[in-house]
């Protein structure tokens, strides 16, 4: 849990909260009360953030561990946003178990896919319960900047083996930090994705162009210098060619 603080999660959480927030107020409205999904909502970050903002929000996650988390979070918050979420243990996939077609207008997919050997069945429930005109945000490994990380750290096989697909597939699998297999996700093929399921893609994003080398328990600079920070990271994720290289991909889609 120490890691949540850490200046890598931190430079994640604040990046997508920004570039998820100017999505909704230009999209509906900086007063509007949403009904939010966050599947794979983990120990709560965005899911807490949204419902502080006033939306009605449900998070799925199948991990118990994370949840419980996430259910102790909620618990220090006060009682207008703990009425305003629910929490509900199982995977995303499952989505239609509980909801029905055109149940959210936000749903939220960030950090779930590199998880899955495919992403289409989880997308494809997850624009299902989207309503017409909804946002689905989706944050994944960047497979077009696989090699970036391992190359930088000087791990030259990591770096080789991470311009080529895992053989006999079709995806780019990689080891991250926790020692886990897990594969990343082309931006052109996860935009092609998003189309062919009727949420194309209205805006995206790098995430964690300067920061993804630091320590996962690298501690967070002073506050004027983490602001610069964010600021810096900010910009490099809405221009190219930095945008590009970053460790992580926000693609933002929307139901017609």
């Amino acid at each position: 849990m120490a890691k949540l603080g850490g200046l890598r999660n931190v430079v994640r959480q604040e990046l997508v909260t920004r570039q998820l927030t100017e999505q909704l107020h230009a999209r509906f409205g900086p007063d509007a009360r949403l009904r939010v999904l966050d599947a794979g909502c983990g120990q709560g970050t965005q899911l807490l953030r949204l419902a502080r903002a006033g939306h009605e929000v449900t998070g799925l996650d199948p991990d118990p561990g994370t949840l419980t988390a996430a259910q102790q979070a909620l618990a220090l918050e006060p009682l207008a946003v703990q009425a305003r979420v629910r929490l509900l243990h199982g995977e995303g996939g499952d989505c239609g178990r509980w909801f029905g077609p055109a149940s959210f207008d936000v749903v939220l997919c960030h950090g779930v896919l590199m998880y899955l050997p495919d992403p289409e069945p989880l997308l494809a429930a997850l624009a299902r319960v989207l309503a017409p005109g909804g946002l689905l945000s989706v944050l994944a490994r960047n497979g077009d900047a696989l090699a970036l990380r391992p190359g930088l750290a000087g791990d030259w096989g990591a770096a080789v083996a991470a311009f080529d697909d895992a053989p006999g597939t079709n995806r780019l699998a990689y080891t991250n930090r926790l020692g886990l297999p897990t594969r990343a996700d082309r931006r052109a093929v996860l935009a092609r994705t998003l189309a062919e399921l009727d949420v194309p893609v209205q805006a995206w994003f790098g995430v964690r162009v300067f920061t993804d080398q630091a320590a996962d328990d690298a501690p967070l600079p002073p506050t004027p210098e983490l602001s610069l920070l964010l600021d810096a990271e900010d910009r490099a994720g809405r221009t190219d060619p930095y945008r590009r290289v970053a460790a992580l991909l926000h693609l933002v889609g929307m139901r017609p």
